[in-house]
C-alpha cells in the first residue's frame, strides 16, 4: 500500500528488523512485550516529528546558547486502546516521559459483532492536548474507529493513531469515517482471513502479550 499524506508507513530498518522477530511464533511472551515496547520508542520517535520547537538561551559548560526546547505549553495524551494497546504505552513514555495517559477500553460483541466500550478515562485538559491513539493491529479499523468516534467527543487539539500492523481493509475503512486523522504504522499487511485477522499478521497481539489464548 503506498504511503500518504494521511498514512505513514514507518519503514527505518530497525522496526523493520523488530517487527519480524515480533511476527516469529517462537517470540515468546516475555520477549514478544520487549520488543513491542523498543518498537514504541521507535515510533514514538517519528511521530512526534512535526512538534514545534521554541528557543531558549541556555549556558553550557563553555559558552552561552540560543538552544532549542519542544514548544508545546501542553503535552500530548497517549491513549492505548486495552487491552492489547497497553504493549505500547511504556516504550512511548520513555521516549516522551511528560505525556499524560488516557484508557480506552473497547470489545466486540460476539453476537452482533458491534463495538462495545466498558471503560473510558481522560486527563481533564485534554481540550488542550494532542492524543496519540495506540493499538498493536488496524485490522477491521472498527475498534479504532469507534475509539476515535468517542475521543473526538472530548474535543482533544488533534489526534493520531498509532499501530504495528495495519490491513488494507482497516486503513480504508478507518479514513472513509475518520479522513482528519493520520495513520502512523510499520506495515500495511496483505489483508484480513475469514476470522478478521491481518495476514500474515502476528497472531492475536493481546493474546501474545499477556499470555492468554
Amino acid at each position: 500500500m503506498t504511503p500518504t499524506p494521511q498514512l505513514h508507513i514507518i519503514n527505518h530498518p530497525l522496526v523493520q528488523h523488530k517487527l519480524t522477530l515480533v511476527r516469529q511464533a517462537e517470540t515468546h511472551t516475555q520477549d514478544f512485550r520487549r520488543l513491542l515496547k523498543e518498537i514504541a520508542m521507535l515510533l514514538a520517535y517519528e511521530v512526534t516529528r512535526d512538534l514545534p520547537l521554541r528557543y531558549e538561551q541556555i549556558k553550557t559548560p563553555l559558552a552561552e546558547m540560543t538552544a532549542p526546547m519542544v514548544g508545546t505549553d501542553k503535552n500530548m495524551v497517549i491513549v492505548p486502546i486495552m487491552r492489547a494497546g497497553q504493549g505500547l504505552l511504556d516504550g512511548m513514555l520513555e521516549l516522551i516521559p511528560t505525556a499524560k495517559v488516557g484508557h480506552i477500553g473497547l470489545y466486540r460483541e460476539p453476537t452482533t459483532l458491534m463495538v462495545v466500550e466498558y471503560y473510558l478515562k481522560l486527563p481533564r485538559d485534554v481540550q488542550e492536548r494532542d492524543l496519540l491513539v495506540v493499538d498493536p493491529m488496524l485490522a477491521s479499523g472498527h475498534s479504532a474507529v469507534a475509539a476515535v468516534d468517542r475521543l473526538k467527543e472530548a474535543n482533544p487539539k488533534s489526534i493520531k493513531f498509532v499501530c504495528l500492523l495495519a490491513a488494507p481493509e482497516g486503513v480504508a475503512y478507518f479514513h472513509e469515517i475518520h479522513p482528519d486523522v493520520p495513520i502512523y504504522t510499520a506495515a500495511v499487511d496483505q489483508g484480513l482471513d475469514d476470522h478478521g485477522y491481518i495476514i500474515p499478521g502476528m497472531g492475536d497481539a493481546g493474546d501474545r502479550l499477556f499470555g492468554t489464548k
